[in-house]
């Protein structure tokens, strides 16, 4: 058992309090339930108890002497910051491909030449169990780092049924053996395989009769992903194939309308998807339907950085009444970055959200979007005990002082895992 830890004196506690039982939406996306000169005990593994400095002194005086105690004075302190989109289980880079689109290239220009997707698809099931497993382990190093505490992993880089169960389970060892803990979603359908080409169909019965029943039978995945996009899957055969899932127990997402409208939006709304990810296109009516349906609208803005793209409209999105949550969508083609904080600047930057509306999009509301609001996401009593202090004085800092990684102690589980900066 490990022994309590006793936050004290941060400069502004941000505790994100009063969000669990639905995601934050509108105006509330602002409120941050800041509390300064604030302290947290950790025992446990949980949140015992939050409030002012004071407050907790009368209470745990006399067992201060059991707690590692940290001085958070002049600091930031958050929830554990929560990646509810990633590919993180993969092999192979794509550094040439980012040259070919300084050139010119489009993605699907790219992806339909055998690159993109295909390319990683290659190396992933050339790549053992083992050497899966260490590349995407020092990835989710690296997410600790920047102060993630939880992480989404999709599949989706095998796109055969044999390839599809390895990352999967490299998703479920990494979730048993490393700290941040890993939340799985299959995505079969991430793209239609070179060798169906010509078939697509068949790929898509494929993953309905054999893949989606397998994964679940294994029980592999909580949730069941695909790219609807021009190109890649209709809307038609992606309603199929998250109905298929539906019925085996994995709960809809769906990238959506990232790069041409495409009613990926309406289709979340109609089908009762979890989230819709990327959304740079995302038409009017869509967004209004997924606001009437509460979808969580994921955005990914370092996706469109790096594909010198325009971004998804962060603000009309939370202006129409989405609940909006943002992710790094981290994977070696459009994305390829581990930074939470980055993309915080960027929500802001790019997509003219607030600093509150960042910090709340990548906590509570990213919670939300992997189904995990009750546990984490917020700073509350009888919560799991993950906490990321920033080096920063307060929020508005966080976001104004860009590109830079102010982490300096993350907490998992009531127990620090990084402490000034580093891994410990």
């Amino acid at each position: 058992m490990t022994r309590p830890v006793w936050i004290r004196h941060a400069s502004q506690l941000a505790t994100l309090a009063g969000g669990s039982l639905s995601p934050v939406t509108g105006e509330g996306m602002n409120e941050l339930s800041i509390i300064e000169d604030g302290s947290v005990w950790l025992e446990n593994g949980r949140i015992e108890r939050v409030g002012a400095d004071s407050e907790l002194e009368e209470v745990y005086r006399d067992r201060a002497g059991e707690a590692e105690i940290i001085d958070a004075s002049g600091r930031l302190v958050t929830p554990g910051l929560i990646d509810p989109h990633t590919h993180l289980v993969h092999a192979g880079t794509r550094q040439n491909e980012f040259n070919m689109r300084l050139n010119g290239a489009t993605y699907m220009e790219i992806m339909n030449n055998g690159g993109g997707i295909h390319a990683t698809t290659a190396a992933t099931r050339n790549a053992s169990h083992e050497q899966l497993f260490d590349q995407s382990k020092k990835r989710l190093d690296l997410f600790l780092l920047h102060g993630v505490t939880t992480v989404e992993a999709k599949s989706g880089y095998g796109l055969t049924l044999e390839d599809e169960i390895k990352q999967l389970e490299v998703a479920k060892r990494l979730d048993a053996e490393h700290p941040v803990d890993l939340v799985s979603t299959f995505m079969g359908a991430h793209a239609v395989p070179r060798e169906y080409k010509e078939h697509p169909d068949a790929f898509v019965d494929l993953v309905i009769s054999e893949m989606i029943p397998e994964v679940a039978r294994r029980k592999l995945a909580e949730f069941n992903d695909v790219f609807c996009e021009r190109g890649v899957f209709t809307p038609e055969q992606s309603r199929r194939i998250l109905e298929a899932g539906a019925l085996h127990g994995l709960l809809p997402k769906i990238h959506a309308d990232e790069i041409e409208p495409y009613e990926g939006a309406e289709l979340a709304a109609a089908i009762g998807a979890v989230s819709a990810d990327h959304l740079l296109r995302a038409s009017d009516r869509g967004i209004q339907r997924m606001a009437e349906a509460g979808v969580i609208a994921v955005l990914l803005p370092g996706t469109a950085f790096f594909l010198m793209a325009e971004s998804a409209n962060g603000r009309k999105m939370i202006d129409a009444g989405v609940p909006v949550a943002i992710s790094t969508d981290c994977n070696p083609g459009s994305s390829p970055t581990v930074s939470m904080p980055l993309i915080m600047n960027l929500g802001c930057l790019k997509m003219g959200m607030t600093p509150a509306e960042v910090l709340t999009a990548a906590t509570i509301n990213a919670a939300h979007a992997i189904r995990r609001a009750h546990e984490i996401g917020s700073i509350e009593a009888g919560k799991r005990a993950d906490v990321t202090i920033f080096d920063v004085p307060d929020f508005m800092t966080l976001q104004y002082r860009y590109g830079v990684n102010h982490v300096h102690t993350v907490i998992k589980n009531g127990k620090v895992v990084v402490a000034g900066g580093a891994l410990v």
